[in-house]
């Protein structure tokens, strides 16, 4: 599946590079016609980042996400600094269907076992964020790629497989909002390593050739930011190619 992503400031479409609220791009001051544009042209579903919720919880666009759930008819997944059972309850109450849970799977590994045991595995869906080492190895960063840690992709993930876990959005952070390409080899070595999970790739995604690639590796969806933003190609051809 590819799924059109929409990060959001201020009730704005915009992209940061590699997650650099410095580094700040507006696209668009209306993202319910540019979620109903991406429907229009067969996406099926859509990926919401809240922006200004991760950096105060207390900004949270609750409205704005719950207008383009409602506008566009679409499931959505809504991630942004997400970090109490609050957050999650209000979420799927303005019709988001999964949640994207980052930083707290790595310092709150519990808590964040205890959502997957509440709300169930299809509404959460982990999202690993990768720094990749001279040594190969796959680091986990937090708190909105600020902060790096020693945990590694594959620790942390065997910890949630157990209550469930089916759906991983990992993004290798250099290649986000690049436009570098997507780091295909990342994804062919997850889905064989993990291949009951559902694999989302993010970043770097700069032209149709990688999609093709990223199919042919068995990665299950692949989010696109940037590269439908900056007209690299159209949504419509990229489903055609996919």
């Amino acid at each position: 599946m590819l799924i059109p992503a929409l990060d959001l400031i201020n009730g704005q479409v915009v992209r940061l590079i590699n997650g650099d609220f410095n580094q700040q791009t507006t696209y668009h001051t209306d993202p319910i016609a540019i979620a109903i544009e991406y429907r229009n042209a067969g996406a099926e579903y859509l990926h919401l980042v809240d922006l200004d919720g991760a950096r105060d919880p207390g900004k949270r666009q609750f409205e704005l996400i719950g207008n383009i759930t409602r506008a566009t008819g679409l499931p959505i997944q809504v991630g942004g600094g997400i970090r109490s059972t609050a957050d999650i309850e209000q979420l799927l109450a303005v019709g988001v269907q999964r949640v994207v849970i980052g930083s707290l799977a790595v310092t709150q590994p519990e808590l964040v076992r205890q959502w997957f045991e509440r709300f169930g595995a299809e509404a959460i869906v982990l999202a690993l964020d990768v720094n990749i080492n001279d040594k190969g190895e796959r680091l986990l960063a937090t708190h909105g790629w600020q902060q790096a840690s020693s945990m590694s992709l594959e620790t942390c993930l065997q910890g949630f497989l157990e209550v469930g876990c089916r759906h991983v959005l990992c993004t290798d952070i250099s290649r986000d909002g690049t436009l570098t390409g997507s780091h295909v080899e990342l994804y062919a070595d997850l889905k064989q390593q993990f291949p009951m999970v559902q694999w989302q790739a993010s970043g770097g995604v700069a032209s149709l050739t990688e999609l093709t690639a990223l199919k042919a590796v068995q990665c299950d969806s692949v989010i696109l930011g940037k590269a439908l933003l900056t007209e690299q190609f159209t949504l419509t051809e990229a489903l055609q190619c996919w």
